[in-house]
């Protein structure tokens, strides 16, 4: 069912805000609508907007609360002041510590950057410090791939005027360093160049080798990671002490900061004595709206008005469906199709019991409906998957029918029927599959009718297709047919063309009668009147087509059922179940192959059915979603 709103509208002073937030709206379920959008025609109405000055805080706060190693609930509040008092207190406190972590972090990134930059050249067994003592010997360090490298080593060969020294290399790259004579070197590093000679700077500071250098380096980067770790730990003992009332601020300053978005749903307006106040406009449940209203009244600063649904409030409520437990997992497919409006009927329960019914009636095997029944329960309690609960109720039916049909794991002769065999009866079970069809169509029909008398819509009562002309000319051929094939004699022959002719007559000019009834200008539609006979005509004949047609599409309950019969039929014969001596590995198999093909063939079917044979007839789904102000953090 859908629950039942009000609409409140909360004032108070501009700076009361965020303790009547705190106190008060962050400990109920709103859906907040835009006080601008309703109000926004009032010349003395401008937005609430502000910096949230808690913001900057509470990040702060956020960062000190990672120093902490094992975060603990305390019970107990402050106030927002002294949750900034504290923050500020502890980050000063630490600061000093923080800012060398930082000086450290930087020191290391420029370490790890010059022994990447002098890893390639470990192997060459020099100090770098005496290649600055050469005057008349140039040298460059880089790389060069391994493919260019084969080519260089014949001029390299040949070449009086430099030296190739081989430092490391890998599957891809060689890296070296090259000597060549001060007044050749010039023309060496075209040639370097022409052969793609990748020049590496390398730092010139280093003394000793570079695989000396990389030793220091890799020494400092520990000695460094030795400190940080050092200063975490004193940070950690600072906090520590006052951790309590850390967390304590943090967890005050998180609810001031998420309930800071509560402006931009508010508006100001400027009273008489020059104060400003702010406005909200929210729907709560009915049942919350008293406990708040109780809990408000004693408060000089808020006042507090509530206003039931009406059809003049410039703000639709929104929709929050609440069924029982069992049928909590249905709701999912009504949210697929679209959530009912507020004044629509919530079609959980219904789509609950035909969708089940149907999956028990095509799906009929007591044993692979207690797979079911059993897989989805343990997947919906352990996982929660709403789907999952959906199986696990279809397959309760599933067993059902399948004590109906005598079948349990495919085998047609371990229990007796209770009803019939599907295979023995083909003919009776797609006729009857396609009355149950019948009488499904006309419950939805009555449905919306219901619908249409709750949005006072009384020409989609009366001549809609779907509506008491609809039923009246529908339910006629229905009863005709379910009397020529009991045997029985027809009514007259007049009766019967009144009982659908007139109804169809309605539905052709539904348009002009529904603007009658319901007093709307223009009775008939603007422009060429043959045109709109035209259309008409049209329509109706669609209507009668699609009578039949949605009636004949629920013979696949009724093939399905035979489907499943004669599948489990095949798997027996494959396992030689004839012969008396069964392969029970092509048994497991084959219902195991079954059971999930044709579960989920079944279950997309019978949703179809759900939707296009029935939904489509009586109900909307314009409904939006009821969007707790609270809960926003948690959907994000």
């Amino acid at each position: 069912m859908v629950e039942k709103m009000k609409l409140l509208h909360i004032t108070g002073p501009k700076e009361d805000i965020d303790r009547v937030m705190k106190q008060y709206i962050s400990r109920y379920e709103i859906h907040f609508e835009n006080a601008m959008t309703s109000l926004g025609n009032l010349s003395n109405i401008r937005p609430f907007v502000e910096t949230n000055i808690y913001r900057e805080t509470y990040q702060e706060g956020q960062r000190i609360k990672e120093y902490l190693p094992n975060e603990t609930y305390y019970q107990g509040e402050c106030t927002i002041q002294e949750a900034d008092k504290t923050i500020r207190c502890a980050t000063d406190m630490i600061a000093g510590k923080i800012e060398r972590q930082k000086q450290l972090e930087e020191e290391n990134q420029r370490i790890k950057n010059r022994m990447a930059e002098i890893a390639p050249f470990i192997g060459l067994d020099f100090e770098l410090g005496k290649l600055k003592e050469f005057h008349f010997i140039d040298y460059r360090f880089g790389r060069i791939k391994l493919e260019n490298y084969h080519k260089l080593q014949e001029y390299i060969y040949k070449n009086p005027y430099t030296l190739f020294y081989e430092c490391n290399s890998d599957s891809e790259y060689v890296w070296a360093v090259y000597f060549a004579p001060h007044v050749h070197m010039g023309e060496q590093e075209a040639v370097y160049a022409s052969f793609h000679f990748e020049d590496i700077p390398v730092p010139d500071d280093f003394e000793g080798t570079p695989g000396e250098g990389y030793a220091q380096a890799a020494q400092k980067l520990e000695r460094n990671k030795v400190e940080w770790q050092k200063l975490q730990e004193e940070i950690q003992e600072s906090l520590k002490k006052q951790e309590k009332e850390i967390i304590l601020a943090c967890d005050m300053l998180e609810s001031y900061c998420d309930n800071f978005e509560i402006r931009k749903y508010a508006a100001c307006t400027r009273e008489q004595d020059g104060g400003e106040c702010y406005i909200l406009y929210g729907w709560i449940a009915e049942k919350d709206a008293e406990k708040l209203e109780q809990e408000m009244m004693q408060d000089e600063k808020i006042r507090l008005v509530e206003e039931e649904v009406d059809e003049d409030l410039s703000a639709v409520p929104p929709t929050r469906l609440k069924n029982p437990k069992l049928l909590k997992p249905f709701e999912m497919f009504v949210e697929m199709y679209g959530l009912p409006a507020y004044n629509e009927m919530d079609p959980t329960a219904f789509i609950a019991l035909t969708y089940t019914l149907m999956f028990g009636i095509m799906f009929g095997d007591v044993g692979q409906g207690l797979v079911l029944v059993l897989g989805g329960f343990l997947l919906y309690r352990i996982k929660g998957i709403r789907l999952a609960g959906i199986i696990s109720v279809a397959g309760l039916w599933s067993v059902f029918f399948g004590f109906m049909y005598g079948s349990v794991f495919g085998f047609e002769e371990l229990i007796p029927a209770v009803w019939m065999k599907p295979m023995d009866n083909i003919m009776n079970v797609l006729m009857m599959a396609i009355g149950f069809g019948a009488l499904l169509i006309l419950i939805a029909m009555i449905l919306n009718i219901v619908n249409a008398i709750r949005a006072k819509e009384y020409g989609r009562l009366l001549f809609n297709q779907s509506g008491l002309a609809g039923i009246i000319c529908y339910g006629t051929v229905a009863i005709c047919a379910l009397l020529i094939i009991s045997g029985h004699g027809l009514p007259a022959t007049i009766m019967i063309g009144l009982a659908v002719g007139l109804p169809l007559v309605a539905i052709l000019l539904k348009e002009p009668l529904a603007h009658f009834i319901e007093r709307k200008k223009p009775v008939l539609p603007e422009g060429s009147k043959v045109m709109f006979l035209v259309e008409a005509l049209v329509e109706v004949f669609d209507v009668v087509l699609s009578y039949a047609t949605n009636t004949i599409s629920f013979v696949r309950v009724g093939a399905f059922a035979l489907s499943h019969a004669g599948m489990m039929g095949v798997v027996m014969t494959l396992a030689g179940l004839e012969k008396g001596n069964p392969n029970w590995i092509v048994i497991i198999l084959g219902n195991i192959l079954v059971a999930g093909l044709e579960g989920l063939v079944v279950g997309i079917q019978v949703l179809r059915l759900e939707y296009y044979e029935m939904f489509s007839r009586f109900y909307k789904g314009t409904g939006k979603p009821f969007v707790a102000f609270k809960n926003k953090k948690q959907q994000q």
